[in-house]
């Protein structure tokens, strides 16, 4: 296959995602939940509450938060109080993609591809580490997690993280504090997000990383990790990066990457969304100062969703850190 920058925003054809289906009686907790939830949302008023309503309103959401729950419903309510504050305060579906865009510009973190099961994949590469430690840097991870959940097919709320530690030296890799706030965000607020973790090309030298961060690993978190396997096994080798192996030649190239990604997911100047009737290939090219008022076109969909009338779900069948 030749060299492309092409990224791709689909499962491969052979892929079938198959969803989950839940009891009668798990449908009912998740609608419980839903319902409590609704006690929680922010007033109308509030900026945010388009937002806030556009998450919870997701067939995801209840359903991850009680299989993270294991379907204790009190423990359930708890984690989704919790993820709502969090929410709030950080806002990761209003990330301007200007304000991360520079940590992006090596492919440290870049999205591409699909597994075996239809899941993203979210490639992370710390020997490419470009900045120092700050807390865009975490903005920067979130912002992709929200892109891996725009990536996902329906019937899919799971992605694959894969880590290759080639090149990657003491210096460049991220310390045992800036790991803890990362498993912090994905094991409290990315409930059942995590697919599968894949680590490959570990040196010697970094295990002791590993034994740091153990004792905060979520058990479900520690069995979904496989460190130096073959990743043929859970890749189709047609979407599988060459430098593992497989028969994808993507080149990276941060600018015509950057505007791929912002185009398919539809993310406005100011991170909020763009109708779907926007042409993707000039979403990203489009600006107040060229006579698109991109910034009211985004709140568009904010303010459908605001005035439209959307029923709660109640999942048959969904799609799982």
């Amino acid at each position: 296959m030749a060299k492309t920058h092409e990224v791709l925003t689909a499962p491969a054809p052979t892929v079938t995602v198959k969803p989950r289906s839940y009891t009668a009686e798990q449908e009912k907790q998740i609608k419980s939940l839903r319902e409590y939830a609704d006690t929680l949302i922010l007033p109308q008023s509030d900026p945010y509450y388009v937002w806030e309503k556009r998450w919870l309103d997701k067939s995801d959401t209840m359903p991850r938060y009680m299989r993270a729950a294991k379907w204790r419903f009190e423990e359930a309510k708890k984690r989704l109080q919790g993820t709502l504050a969090w929410r709030r305060d950080f806002k990761p579906e209003l990330i301007r993609p200007d304000d991360v865009r520079i940590e992006s510009e090596t492919g440290k973190i870049f999205l591409n591809g699909f597994d075996n099961e239809g899941r993203p994949i979210i490639y992370m590469r710390p020997g490419l580490e470009n900045t120092e430690t700050s807390p865009r840097q975490l903005r920067h991870l979130v912002w992709w997690l929200e892109r891996a959940k725009d990536f996902m097919p329906e019937g899919q709320d799971t992605l694959v993280i894969v880590v290759d530690y080639k090149s990657t030296t003491l210096r460049t890799n991220p310390s045992i504090s800036t790991a803890r706030k990362v498993l912090t965000i994905l094991q409290q607020h990315y409930v059942e997000t995590l697919g599968r973790a894949l680590v490959v090309n570990l040196p010697m030298i970094l295990n002791f990383f590993y034994k740091g961060i153990s004792p905060f690993l979520d058990p479900v978190t520690r069995d979904k990790m496989r460190f130096n396997e073959d990743l043929r096994q859970f890749i189709p080798v047609e979407q599988l990066d060459a430098d593992f192996g497989g028969d994808y030649e993507y080149e990276f190239e941060p600018e015509s990457y950057w505007e791929q990604v912002v185009s398919h997911c539809r993310i406005a100047p100011d991170g909020a969304r763009l109708p779907p009737a926007y042409n993707e290939k000039t979403i990203s090219l489009q600006s107040d100062d060229e006579g698109v008022d991109v910034k009211n076109a985004a709140n568009i969909e904010a303010v459908q969703l605001e005035e439209a009338s959307i029923p709660n779900p109640t999942p048959n069948s969904i799609a799982v850190m």
